[in-house]
């Protein structure tokens, strides 16, 4: 009786290891709910913006909607910060993030990433009457040059990471960031080049520099959750057949500036 008691409870512990070392399974969660949680700043024209009244617009919600539709799922945005973004997505409030995320390495050791749907890059955003004065990294890195970053993206990392004499300006509002530099309160910011050729459209008075050859080469690419190969694969191949079926490429030429 002992003997059988010990193999059942070693059969039992099995079991238990096995299903821990499987991960989530956020397809079945998904499919089940008939949700898909998305985790967005919803701060960065083109990809994923918030309005006013809750609702959310850009490339990346049309593409998470298509998404969530493949898996007869609703998609529901989950507003977050870029400082809190991977603390938000690893604490389990959503199954995938999006919304203009760069592919970082630090990210990488907390989550893992679809594959990328667009190369991007880092690119200056200034005033127009001042693009050739800030040409390469090293215009911008003087100490009388005021840089402007938001807090916990990309952005403050390639500007910590570059720009040791500039002078930094943090400013909360991703949103309101053009603003400052086209009313003179900041020289650059520097973004990813969409962003940029977005935001130029938007106010005549700013020009991105050199948006096709950008400072530092960047992807973009779906937050997905860490141990979960089974959700990664099938967003992975969700996104191949849009590319390969025009559905990707109609939603960009949509939100995309060329």
């Amino acid at each position: 009786m002992k003997h059988l008691a010990a193999m059942l409870l070693l059969a039992y512990t099995a079991a238990g290891a096995q299903a821990a070392q499987a991960g989530p399974d956020t397809l079945a969660q998904v499919m089940q709910s008939h949700t898909l949680r998305v985790c967005s700043p919803g701060d960065y024209k083109p990809f994923s913006f918030r309005n006013p009244d809750g609702s959310f617009e850009g490339l990346d919600v049309d593409l998470m909607q298509s998404l969530a539709k493949s898996l007869g799922a609703e998609a529901q945005f989950v507003k977050t910060t870029w400082a809190k973004l991977m603390d938000d997505f690893t604490s389990g409030k959503c199954d995938i993030g999006a919304g203009g995320i760069s592919v970082s390495l630090a990210r990488q050791q907390r989550a893992y990433f679809s594959a990328p749907y667009m190369i991007n890059g880092k690119t200056p955003i200034t005033l127009c009457t001042n693009v050739k004065k800030f040409q390469t990294i090293a215009d911008i890195d003087k100490p009388d040059v005021r840089v402007i970053v938001n807090p916990g993206g990309s952005n403050e990392t390639f500007a910590k990471t570059h720009l040791n004499k500039a002078h930094i300006i943090t400013h909360e509002n991703n949103i309101g960031i053009f603003k400052e530099v086209a009313e003179g309160r900041a020289d650059v910011f520097v973004t990813e080049a969409a962003e940029a050729k977005v935001q130029s459209r938007l106010n005549p008075k700013l020009c991105p520099v050199n948006p096709d050859k950008p400072l530092q080469y960047a992807e973009m690419g779906y937050l997905l959750p860490s141990g979960d190969m089974r959700f990664k694969l099938y967003v992975d191949q969700w996104l191949h057949l849009s590319k390969a079926g025009g559905e990707y490429a109609r939603l960009a030429g949509k939100w995309v500036p060329q």
